[in-house]
């Protein structure tokens, strides 16, 4: 039994023995092969990636990695080592997960430890970390069966430094990732801000969606002439006649091409030709002339004269408005002259209106309008009337001066406002009004007056006296403007009347302002205290101690062109007594300019009673923006301003609410040649 069991327990001996040293062997065959197949895999991958043999990829391994790859080489064959290197580059990334795994590596789990893209950089670092720590890792990872083990301080340094490296790979890669979004965004909101339209197009510093239907074409034409005056005096500076030459041409071919050219419609088929020419010689002149500070000074320079020429043309303007405002067109005065004609053709008869015993009942509305137009007198009656209840009950005081006496009496002898009664009068023959008694009559026929409004001193031109231009319209020297502070004197039968300039339009019945309790006061008026209107302090000039002691430079102004008068308070308080004192004051013209609203503001100081904005409103003669709505719920509309709507210079916005009380089919209209459309 023993010598059974010996023989067999020997083989088995001898099995177990064998076969544990195969597995053995194949343990050291891959030992000592994994590490040789990373170096022969780095070194030609690292051979491969720099475009150079062997001998430039040994330059990046160390003596021990040099060493090991020539061994390789002459175990291995061409063939088997071009297997491995193909096997190595083949598996990318899972080649670097397959080394961190085994921890043959530290300085792969920096590059492989993400997925994320790392900046070059980075990638430079980690592969100079790499080339330090690969050696050492290597030698300890391929030692021999007689190398001693790990310490596993040096094992726990080794784990916190790959931590730490990994660590810092995922921070510059998350801060890396971070900058690209701050970027992307402030990138998305530069885009925002640029309009796509106008890129590639040459000098457009516009926003062509600032207008849907802009015309671009005209403004690009603009934009190079104006760009080719800056590289012309440019080239004159640097001495390029050529070039000058050039520019100069395409200069006046682009000026000829745009014209007076507002629209891209207006421009003719040439123009995007011309465009292109001239785009062509900027670009070359930008190319040889281009200097920031040059172009920059030239540009600036420009705009200063254009500033310039803005500022004269707006004193221009000004002048030429002002001008306008004081002129009658000819078709009013063809108009006043023949009625005038007409007239006095007339039998005396035939000269008087009807219903003359009215004009002295205080239980009827009465209407004082003074005024040298005829037409714009004929809109205010029309328009009162046809808006009136009832036009019987309504009685109008009419006026006008000695030239316009037979022509305003005329009309209305042609045209006669219904049922109301018009009774029209002439202010020279007004014998109780002279100098004596009026001190503004005396002021305004004085010598002193005179030269300062008239004489060569004081021209109306734009160089001179364009500041107080406005002052100097007939209306302010006419006693028709002053005649206001005489009512009671004018009418002494008379308790109440309504004043309205001869610049308004009615658009509703205004009887309902005599039911209007003004609580003591002598004049009823809108104020005008509001956004767009001024106040004491604006008027009168408060550097003087009598104006500064006497009235509040914040106090409320009120309007001319619709004011209900209570006549019997006037007398009461003597309204034109307190006028005659301010205005003899005034006798250097140290308190106001000529004008009645100043003295008006004084003498009612205090006396005035504020009536709903609705009655009145204002601005249609220089206000554009005023509220539609606003207008057609008023009362009356008053063209205050220089834009009347009898003048060329109306806005044509609000001509029609004056237009519409003219019958242009006149004979007389259509002999003056008098229109809608003028």
């Amino acid at each position: 039994m023993a010598s059974k069991r010996g023989p067999s327990n020997a083989g088995a001996h001898r099995n177990r023995a064998s076969g544990s040293r195969f597995p053995l062997a194949i343990l050291i065959f891959f030992a000592l092969l994994v590490p040789l197949i990373f170096f022969v895999g780095r070194g030609l991958h690292i051979s491969d990636h720099s475009d150079i043999t062997s001998s430039p990829g040994e330059k990046n391994l160390d003596w021990r990695q040099r060493l090991a790859l020539q061994h390789v080489k002459s175990l291995f064959s061409k063939e088997v080592i071009d297997v491995i290197s193909a096997s190595t580059n083949d598996m990318g990334p899972l080649s670097l997960d397959f080394f961190r795994k085994n921890n043959l590596s530290a300085s792969w789990k920096v590059i492989g430890a993400n997925n994320s893209v790392v900046t070059d950089s980075q990638i430079n670092l980690t592969a100079v970390d790499a080339r330090q720590e690969t050696p050492r890792v290597k030698v300890e990872d391929s030692s021999d069966d007689h190398a001693q083990p790990l310490d596993p301080a040096k094992l726990a340094r080794r784990q916190l430094r790959e931590k730490r490296r990994e660590k810092r790979a995922n921070e510059l890669i998350q801060r890396d990732d971070e900058s690209v979004v701050r970027l992307e965004t402030a990138a998305i909101e530069r885009s925002k801000s640029v309009d796509s339209a106008v890129l590639g197009k040459y000098s457009i510093w516009r926003k062509e969606n600032e207008n849907e239907n802009s015309d671009s074409t005209v403004r690009l034409i603009r934009d190079q002439i104006i760009m080719a005056r800056v590289y012309l005096s440019i080239a004159k500076m640097k001495n390029k006649p050529d070039l000058f030459q050039q520019l100069q041409t395409r200069l006046k071919e682009s000026q000829r091409a745009v014209g007076e050219a507002t629209a891209d419609a207006d421009l003719s088929q040439s123009a995007l030709e011309k465009i292109k020419a001239m785009g062509q010689v900027l670009s070359k002149a930008r190319e040889q002339l281009y200097d920031c500070n040059l172009v920059t000074g030239k540009l600036r320079a420009m705009l200063q004269t254009a500033d310039e020429q803005v500022r004269s043309l707006k004193k221009q303007s000004t002048f030429l408005s002002q001008l306008a405002a004081k002129t009658i067109p000819n078709g009013i005065h063809c108009l006043s002259m023949r009625l005038s004609i007409d007239y006095y053709l007339l039998p005396l008869e035939k000269r008087k209106f009807p219903r003359s015993e009215n004009l002295e009942n205080p239980n009827l509305y009465h209407y004082a309008l003074f005024s040298d137009n005829v037409l714009a007198a004929s809109v205010v009656v029309n328009s009162t009337v046809i808006n009136a209840k009832d036009p019987s009950k309504h009685v109008f005081h009419l006026v006008t001066d000695k030239l316009n006496f037979g022509a305003m009496n005329m009309w209305f002898l042609l045209n006669p406002p219904g049922k109301a009664t018009i009774h029209v009068e002439n202010v020279d023959e007004f014998k109780w009004l002279n100098s004596s008694y009026s001190p503004v009559l005396r002021q305004l026929e004085s010598a002193a007056m005179k030269n300062y409004y008239f004489k060569a001193d004081h021209t109306t031109t734009l160089s001179s006296g364009a500041s107080n231009l406005k002052y100097r319209n007939p209306k302010y020297l006419s006693m028709l403007n002053h005649l206001r502070f005489y009512l009671p004197q004018v009418y002494p039968k008379l308790d109440k009347i309504l004043f309205l300039d001869d610049d308004i339009v009615v658009q509703k019945d205004l009887t309902g302002l005599w039911a209007v309790d003004l609580h003591g006061k002598v004049n009823g008026a809108v104020e005008t205290c509001g956004e767009s209107f001024h106040r004491f302090d604006k008027y009168l000039n408060f550097s003087n101690p009598h104006i500064a002691r006497n009235f509040d430079p914040n106090a409320c102004g009120w309007a001319y062109g619709m004011n209900m008068f209570d006549l019997k308070e006037w007398k009461k308080k003597d309204i034109t007594g307190i006028y005659h004192k301010w205005q003899n004051m005034n006798e250097d013209r140290t308190l106001w300019k000529l004008g009645t609203l100043p003295p008006g503001l004084i003498t009612f100081y205090g006396l005035t009673h504020p009536l709903q904005k609705s009655w009145h409103v204002l601005g249609l003669g220089y206000n554009p923006s005023l509220d539609r709505v606003e207008i057609d719920n008023a009362a009356v509309v008053h063209y205050n301003g220089n834009m009347k709507p009898w003048l060329e210079l109306a806005m044509t916005k609000y001509r029609g609410y004056w237009t519409k009380y003219i019958k242009f089919d006149h004979p007389y209209l259509r002999s003056c040649k008098l229109s809608q459309r003028t």
